[in-house]
């Protein structure tokens, strides 16, 4: 393990490292949690005539492989839209593929389904599950509205825009209630939706905040319903 920088996080009655990578460590299971990966996305779109430099899966994985070393992550949840689609991991590069499947190997690693990759067989190792409720906590997809307990999901790829010194600057932040918790996209070529759009209102239930980790840090914005 080395050092990393994190933002000390209290959620559902447990402590969490919110890292500013857009990933979430949990230290009483030695967990890390990530969401929407997209890996091969840039394939995908090559694929209909669209070309993007084909290095998205490499290095999104790259960073992720240098967050479990550092944080010495024991497992790993994926929280759905891993692949952006179903062919997705059959497309993964050589250097890709060996670099996931040590990955899943040496930890234990979930792979939470989504929107984009309900339906993939091989995923080159780790285990898959709907959603999974984990020491209280559920672990999703998209947020269900009127889900009561504890939830932690992705799918919406919140950014947070303000304007600092006459300019506007987006960040990737978590957007948090009292009992949710949606993640930004971790996938290296990954939009973002604006935190105030009404989808993510509309499943946050309009009372949330925005939380941005910087370093040692948690910055927080709270957000008008």
């Amino acid at each position: 393990m080395v050092p990393v920088p994190f933002a000390a996080l209290h959620f559902a009655g447990h402590d969490w490292c919110a890292l500013p990578q857009g990933a979430l460590f949990w230290p009483a299971r030695g967990a890390l949690l990530v969401a929407d990966l997209h890996l091969e996305k840039a394939s995908w779109f090559a694929g209909r005539g669209q070309m993007l430099p084909p290095y998205d899966s490499i290095a999104t994985l790259t960073e992720l492989a240098a967050l479990v070393e550092a944080t010495g992550a024991r497992e790993v949840w994926c929280l759905g839209d891993s692949f952006h689609d179903i062919a997705g991991c059959e497309r993964l590069p050589e250097a890709a593929r060996t670099l996931l499947t040590r990955l899943t190997a040496q930890t234990q690693w979930t792979w939470i389904t989504g929107n984009h990759d309900r339906d993939y067989i091989d995923r080159c190792g780790g285990s898959v599950a709907d959603e999974m409720v984990v020491d209280g906590v559920v672990l999703r997809h998209e947020a269900l509205p009127n889900e009561p307990r504890p939830e932690m999901s992705g799918h919406f790829h919140p950014k947070l825009r303000v304007r600092v010194r006459g300019k506007l600057v987006a960040r990737r932040c978590f957007v948090a209630t009292a009992t949710k918790l949606i993640f930004p996209a971790f996938g290296a070529l990954t939009g973002g939706l604006d935190v105030t759009h009404p989808d993510i209102v509309r499943a946050t239930g309009g009372k949330a905040e925005a939380l941005v980790a910087v370093a040692d840090r948690l910055l927080r914005f709270p957000l008008a319903a």
